[in-house]
C-alpha cells in the first residue's frame, strides 16, 4: 500500500483538485476553491517526497487556514461592489405620480416610471376622498397595492 501511495499520489492530487474545481464552477462559492488550493499544496509536497500522510496533513492544513483566513475576507471584497440601483418594490418607493380614476377608498395611479397601480391613502393621513389629477407619493408596498401620502398635504 505505502509503494502504490507514494508512487501514486500525485495522480489521486490532480483527480482531486479536478473534481474540486469542477465543482467550485456549479457552487461559486469559493470553498471548493480552498480546498483544491490545499490539494495543491498536498501535489506540490509529494513532488518534494513527503510520505502520503504528510502530503494529507499538509493538504488539510493548507485547506483549513485558506478557508478560515482567506475566504471571508475575499468574499466581503467581492460583494462590496454591488449594484446600488434599486429594483422591484424598493424602487418604487418615494416614487410620486397623480390619481387616474377614484372608487371610494381605492384608487387607480399612475406613477412617474409608467406603471399603473391600485393605491390606497396611508393612514397617517386624514381620511379623504382621492381626486382625480392629484399628485402623491407612494411610501410602501401592500401586496399589490400602494400606500400613498397626498404630495402637498402634511402628514398628521
Amino acid at each position: 500500500m505505502d509503494v502504490f501511495a507514494a508512487n501514486y499520489a500525485w495522480v489521486v492530487w490532480l483527480v482531486l483538485i479536478l473534481i474540486f474545481i469542477t465543482i467550485e464552477m456549479v457552487t461559486l462559492d469559493l470553498t471548493f476553491l480552498m480546498i483544491s488550493l490545499g490539494s495543491l499544496g498536498g501535489l506540490v509536497s509529494g513532488l518534494f517526497g513527503v510520505p502520503w500522510w504528510g502530503q494529507l496533513v499538509i493538504a488539510a492544513l493548507l485547506s483549513m487556514v485558506l478557508l478560515l483566513g482567506i475566504r471571508p475576507p475575499l468574499l466581503r471584497v467581492l460583494k462590496r461592489g454591488g449594484d446600488p440601483t434599486l429594483s422591484n418594490v424598493d424602487a418604487l418607493l418615494g416614487q410620486d405620480g397623480h390619481i387616474v380614476s377614484s372608487t371610494g377608498p381605492l384608487a387607480q395611479v399612475r406613477l412617474a416610471n409608467g406603471e399603473t397601480w391600485t393605491a390606497r391613502f396611508s393612514p397617517l393621513v386624514e381620511p379623504a376622498v382621492f381626486a382625480p389629477g392629484e399628485r402623491v407619493i407612494v411610501i410602501a408596498i401592500d401586496g399589490a397595492t400602494a400606500v400613498v401620502i397626498p404630495a402637498e398635504r402634511n402628514i398628521s
